[in-house]
């Protein structure tokens, strides 16, 4: 007997062939039957009369931070609701493990400070009690929702072996050579590969760059190395280049590590927008570089755009622009008598504008900000209005009238920056993205940045844009770009497509309704700590390893995930075959 039979609706497998009409049998986790409707005709404990749904694989998220939030929420929510059947966390460097037990608080405020993450949340809702990669994993496996591989943090390993020191010097033959040794156990135990950073924005919760950016070449080869060591795995790095445009030396550097590992490196997030036409040439042509070096480099793009929320109070985007950063982590009364000043306001605006902002200059479209969430009587109904509107009021420039607002509320004001890459032009280069082999959708960075940002939701609002908005891809195409493209990247065996013998990872949606709601700020994380939310429509089910986890687009509150292990659940993914 089935454990369920999904019949009647359209099938979407996955590889970008043409959608049918049929039906699809589980059993014991796995696709067991797949064709034409009525071609089934074994019995089911369940049947799910689909008609006039997609039936396609489970979505696969490339690149979240979910390493934290998954052990106060095991349904990692929102992606859950969003059809998100598998992810990779552990990105940019940054994981939980190995550690050592006085350094779980350096972790919990360098966590707070690099990946927006609440710190009274990593305090109450994480119990911090492991030290090895093989603990951590153990501690999750059996009780997630979402099938979850996990990279290995440089920035962890470089702590564990080197301490303190990992922030202030570079390491000897020795402690590279133990780097190296923890980095094979972690793999050994499932790690899916090795993550760094060296982007300049990565700073600790002492305002120090993280661990990883003190390393130098010798150290990444070295690593890199020992991942090439190891069947199923990847790299993935953030550069600092990566938010605009690459230097030489990144790209030498790419080229370095990719070969050394003869693995592909991918990297978060190339932005797409037509006022930078350069941008995309230049990061897309790395590629070759790399490839000429022996390697493979892939970006990822969003799909969506997904607005990120400012304000003057606490760390965000703003403290990245020039000169900015000295203003903003004044004390609150200091930083409102700086921003007070006129001047101070001119020079900030100035800089904002100039080339050294890079790729912040797209955050400097000061009159089409918007005000968000307000928490003082003098701010009382100013939500949803626009800064050139109250500067008109105010007889101000647009930037003042922000501050105005800002300083009314201790300068906790939530301001909504206007998407400046909505245009046509910036839409129809990011259809010649997807299709580039030198890039892949993802980067939501979901888990992380919870208050500022919702990337999660991008897979419900990419397919509602696709089949009922701007329709630049075809469904077929749009879920291959969700599902068997991520799959076909990390080598994950038998997921990404709708094929017997394949994992039942499946999605079940509406296409007259799949979307998703707006976000919104919610005090549900530990400690009462606020996030941003949205809710998915027309999620009708999602399967994980052929267990119902979503009806009518909310949680089961089933845990059936499985920790995904490199060389287990992943295998050929060297550049150059061996």
């Amino acid at each position: 007997m089935l454990d369920h039979l999904i019949t009647g609706g359209t099938i979407v497998d996955g590889t970008g062939a043409p959608g049918f009409v049929g039906d699809l049998g589980i059993r014991d986790g796995r696709i067991v039957a797949l064709g034409p409707v009525g071609s089934i005709t074994e019995e089911a404990a369940e049947t799910l009369d689909a008609t006039g749904l997609v039936v396609c694989p489970g979505f696969i998220d490339p690149h979240t931070h979910y390493d934290a939030q998954l052990h106060w929420d095991p349904l990692a929510t929102p992606s859950n609701v969003h059809g998100v059947t598998s992810m990779m966390a552990g990105n940019c460097g940054f994981t939980l493990a190995p550690i050592r037990a006085e350094d779980a608080d350096y972790t919990r405020r360098m966590m707070a400070k690099v990946e927006g993450m609440s710190l009274a949340a990593l305090e109450n809702g994480v119990d911090w009690n492991w030290e090895t990669f093989a603990e951590y994993l153990e501690r999750l496996e059996g009780r997630i929702a979402i099938n979850t591989g996990f990279m290995v943090g440089h920035c962890a390993i470089r702590r564990y072996v080197m301490g303190e020191d990992a922030t202030t010097d570079g390491a000897t033959d020795e402690q590279i050579a133990a780097m190296v040794a923890e980095l094979r156990k972690a793999i050994e135990s499932g790690g899916m590969g090795f993550s760094t950073t060296l982007s300049s924005t990565h700073s600790d919760g002492n305002g120090v760059p993280v661990a990883s950016r003190h390393a130098d070449i010798d150290e990444l080869v070295a690593l890199c190395t020992e991942v090439g060591r190891h069947p199923g795995t990847s790299l993935e790095g953030a550069f600092t280049g990566g938010l605009d445009q690459f230097a030489d030396d990144e790209i030498d550097l790419i080229a370095k590590m990719s070969s050394a590992a003869n693995r592909t490196l991918n990297w978060n997030v190339l932005t797409v927008d037509s006022s930078v036409p350069q941008r995309v040439p230049r990061q897309l042509g790395a590629a070759e570089i790399v490839e000429a070096a022996g390697g493979r480099v892939v970006a990822l793009t969003m799909p969506v755009l997904v607005p990120m929320n400012m304000n003057f109070a606490t760390f965000c985007s703003f403290n990245l622009m020039p000169g900015w950063g000295e203003i903003l982590s004044l004390p609150i009364p200091e930083r409102i008598e700086k921003l007070s000043d006129p001047e101070v306001r001119r020079g900030m605006v100035e800089r904002s504008h100039s080339e050294e902002a890079g790729v912040f200059r797209r955050l400097a479209d000061w009159d089409n900000y918007v005000i968000g969430d307000t928490y003082s009587d003098a701010n009382a109904g100013l939500t949803g209005k626009r800064a050139s509107e109250l500067a008109a009021q105010w007889d101000t420039d647009s930037f003042s009238a922000l501050v105005r607002v800002a300083i009314n509320d201790g300068l906790k004001t939530i301001l909504w920056p206007g998407a400046p890459d909505n245009d046509p032009e910036s839409w129809r280069m990011r259809t010649e993205v997807w299709d580039d082999p030198r890039a892949m959708i993802g980067g939501s960075d979901a888990g992380a940045h919870l208050d500022r940002m919702s990337g999660a939701p991008y897979t419900t609002r990419f397919l509602g844009d696709m089949i009922r908005g701007r329709k630049l891809v075809s469904v077929e195409r749009a879920v291959q770009l969700l599902t068997d493209d991520p799959a076909r990247l990390f080598g994950f065996l038998d997921r990404g497509r709708l094929a017997e013998g394949f994992h039942a990872d499946i999605v079940v949606f509406d296409p007259d309704t799949i979307g998703a709601g707006t976000a919104r700020l919610v005090n549900d994380l530990p400690g009462d700590s606020p996030r941003l939310f949205a809710e998915a429509h027309g999620v009708t089910r999602v399967f994980v390893n052929g267990v119902v986890t979503v009806v009518d687009s909310e949680a089961t509150g089933a845990t059936p995930g499985k920790i995904l292990r490199s060389g287990v659940d992943s295998a050929h993914t060297e550049v150059v075959p061996v």
